[in-house]
């Protein structure tokens, strides 16, 4: 029977299969209430350092395993999220905020994830056979991976470092965002009970433990998601011990809508795909370039749509798309982008603003920017929150080179009823992921990344599995003593 998790217990860290506790502890708050949440483990950095050596100790066996023993042991894990699926869904909403429905999806999103993982292995590959040689590439596992997980989305995110990591022969340190630090813990609970010692390993701390897990000369290879800003100080960091990265950096989508869409159809998806979570995910639609032909019926029915279907609320509310903004922090920030609506004069077709609540949560109901300018904050930086700007355009080579021209390339997305005309346009895109008639459309098999300052390296996919392994060449001579 599958091990049932108490969401209101942290007894310590993860380490080596048992329970670390530590002399100083922390919590996070509810966003939707601003309450404190449960007491949480700080590790030290002898807590690293024994995580580490513990790491290192089990690589020597797991990296050994075969892809049937690891794809056993990833699947029992995933049945074991699935057995505390609802109470990981509800912990979720608590600490990270999101509608409860979107934490439920998060949740079943990861269990596919993580079964899909466990059926993906890369091969060797035969370069060149002959009867005087044989050529092999090869991969394998670079040792320790320490996992930096974010806080808009931490049990997929989390789960889809953890995932590939294991599957292609290496050991696993996770950290969770200080902000949202329980579920991640819980998942480090169940996988105590099934993989072995070392093998995933989980700690909780403060600012200090990701700068300290960057530096550390024991760990291998880093997998971050996060901001531009931080990504750039883990890159910094990895140089010094010349470990290998993977970062999955912020973005600013740009959904190029044409003049032939129907409206109707796609809309209402657009319009979700820009307030999911409060806006809070690197790859929804954050400038929405509408052909001018269409641009003000456009614009006036995504107001209308907004207006009456994405409510702003409590995550554990029927009915929430915008929950609140996951901590002080960024509330701050997103209030900031706010009050430039004033101060540039921006024309605004749905107001927004920051919701006054008697629950003290970090609410701001969704705002529309009217065609601001290009070079204006809300065009140029990722806001992170409910706000949006639609942006005019009639000339394809125009719109292009604008969605071309900010340093960042997560993703994109073309709409059009011209598949052709779509695709030609999607080509031209400079972005890790680009959509013809959608957006934000993720996969367990597809490589995911960005482009320019948006990250380096792909997750997900057997390309993202190749960045948790090293290349080998093997050659094979069969006649040298005949």
């Amino acid at each position: 029977m599958a091990t049932k998790i108490d969401i209101t217990t942290y007894p310590g860290n993860i380490i080596n299969g048992q329970f670390l506790s530590t002399q100083t502890t922390r919590h996070s708050i509810d966003p939707a209430t601003s309450q404190p949440l449960y007491e949480v483990p700080v590790a030290t950095k002898q807590d690293l350092d024994v995580a580490v050596h513990h790491a290192r100790t089990a690589f020597k066996s797991w990296s050994k395993t075969s892809h049937a023993e690891r794809s056993t042991f990833l699947k029992s894990f995933a049945d074991a999220i699935e057995a505390n699926r609802d109470d990981l869904a509800k912990l979720q909403t608590m600490e990270q905020g999101k509608p409860l429905g979107l934490a439920q999806t998060e949740v079943n999103m990861t269990l596919t994830w993580l079964r899909t993982f466990a059926e993906m292995q890369l091969v060797d590959e035969v370069l060149e056979d002959t009867e005087e040689k044989t050529i092999y590439s090869t991969r394998i596992p670079l040792g320790v991976v320490g996992a930096i997980v974010p806080w808009n989305w931490p049990i997929l995110l989390g789960m889809g470092k953890v995932g590939p990591a294991l599957m292609t022969g290496n050991t696993v340190i996770m950290k969770p965002s200080p902000y949202t630090p329980y579920c991640d813990l819980k998942l480090g609970e169940l996988a105590m009970g099934i993989f072995p010692p070392g093998v995933v390993q989980v700690l909780s701390g403060d600012d200090d433990l990701g700068p300290w897990m960057t530096s550390h000369p024991g760990i291998n290879m880093i997998s971050f998601t996060g901001s531009i800003a931080t990504g750039k100080k883990v890159a910094e960091s990895c140089a010094k011990t010349l470990k290998r990265y993977v970062l999955e950096l912020g973005g600013n989508d740009a959904a190029i809508v044409c003049e032939d869409v129907d409206i109707d159809k796609c809309l209402p998806k657009i319009a979700t795909l820009a307030f999911l979570n409060s806006g809070q995910i690197c790859m929804l639609a954050k400038r929405i370039y509408v052909h001018d032909k269409i641009y003000d019926e456009f614009t006036d029915r995504m107001v209308e749509f907004t207006k009456a279907n994405i409510k702003t609320g409590g995550g554990f509310e029927e009915g929430v798309v915008v929950g609140p903004v996951q901590n002080k922090m960024q509330f701050e920030l997103v209030k900031d982008m706010y009050a430039e609506i004033e101060k540039q004069g921006w024309k605004v077709a749905l107001e927004g603003g920051v919701r006054v609540s008697e629950s003290k949560g970090y609410f701001i109901e969704p705002a529309i920017i009217d065609n601001p300018p290009e070079d204006s904050r809300i065009v140029v930086e990722e806001p992170f929150g409910p706000i949006v700007p639609l942006l005019r355009w009639s000339s394809e080579e125009d719109v292009i080179e604008r969605t071309n021209a900010l340093e960042t390339g997560l993703g994109a997305s073309v709409w059009s009823k011209d598949l052709a005309r779509a695709e030609r346009m999607a080509r031209q895109i400079s972005s890790g992921s680009v959509w013809v008639n959608s957006h934000f459309d993720v996969a367990p098999n597809v490589p995911f990344g960005g482009h320019k300052e948006s990250g380096i390296g792909m997750e997900w996919g057997l390309e993202g599995f190749k960045h948790f392994t090293n290349s080998r060449s093997v050659w094979v001579w069969k006649k040298v003593f005949e």
